[in-house]
């Protein structure tokens, strides 16, 4: 069980939601692992969070456990839209964790956001991947199906078609240095927040599958992670493998707590 989700699912404002996809991963395979990680290494956390004065205990989160894959990658994402869309009719917010970042593919079809927001070194735009149209390469381009619009926080990566694209109205991407002053415009819509762990420098997560470096750092990440996190019907944190010491899930788990604690926040205000 994710540390702190202990709320029973039939009084559940949030619920984790293992998805332990890996499939397309084009580098270092692992994102299997994933969600077991993401339980086990935020296992230390303190329950209180200083910034909105919350304990995490007492915001109603359900562990869902995981949904294994199938060997169907298409039949999965089938199966994964119809439990977040299951969840959203009982207005549980879906927490994924991820698996490779394909899973966000299934997540988006459920929800139907306005706007799909990601934090990616990488941006996702290709039509498909080593033949391959549900790869994790494709994601931002799948959400795009859905979404009016795409902001790919820390992208510093791509093919040249993939930027090509990024040139559409529909699509803004915010270089590294550039995410520390940026401001979410997303009043009155309503967003998905997508954390691809390797939005972060290496240096800080080197267990995910396609490293990048000069990427941003985990005070960054968390800022944005909070600033969004309001306006948020879902939240997924992806790619994170075994590969590290866990430094990768350490830093997912985290930004998933502080999705739950600024989300909760800011449901409380409204």
């Amino acid at each position: 069980m994710f540390p702190g989700a202990n709320a029973d699912r039939d009084r559940a404002d949030y619920a984790v939601v293992g998805a332990p996809l890996d499939v397309s991963t084009s580098f270092r395979p692992g994102a299997r692992f994933g969600p077991r990680r993401l339980r086990e290494f935020s296992e230390q956390f303190d329950d209180y969070d200083h910034h909105t004065g919350r304990q995490f205990t007492d915001l109603a989160v359900f562990d869902y456990g995981d949904i294994g894959p199938t060997a169907d990658t298409d039949e999965y994402l089938t199966f994964l839209e119809g439990t977040v869309s299951d969840l959203a009719d009982e207005s549980v917010v879906p927490l994924l964790m991820g698996g490779e970042h394909t899973v966000t593919v299934a997540a988006v079809r459920a929800l139907d956001p306005d706007v799909f927001v990601c934090l990616d070194a990488h941006l996702d735009l290709r039509e498909s991947y080593a033949g391959d149209t549900l790869s994790h390469a494709t994601v931002t381009r799948h959400a795009l199906s859905v979404a009016d619009r795409a902001v790919v926080l820390g992208a510093r990566t791509g093919s040249e078609a993939e930027w090509d694209r990024a040139t559409a109205a529909d699509v803004t991407v915010v270089p590294p240095a550039e995410v520390p002053d940026w401001t979410p415009s997303l009043a009155g819509e309503r967003a998905y927040l997508s954390v691809d762990i390797d939005a972060a420098d290496p240096g800080f997560a080197p267990g995910t599958g396609t490293p990048e470096p000069f990427g941003l750092d985990p005070p960054t990440m968390h800022d944005t992670v909070r600033a969004v996190a309001p306006h948020a019907v879902g939240f997924d944190a992806v790619e994170v493998n075994d590969r590290d010491d866990g430094q990768a899930a350490t830093l997912a788990a985290k930004l998933l707590r502080a999705f739950v604690f600024a989300h909760a926040d800011g449901r409380a205000g409204d």
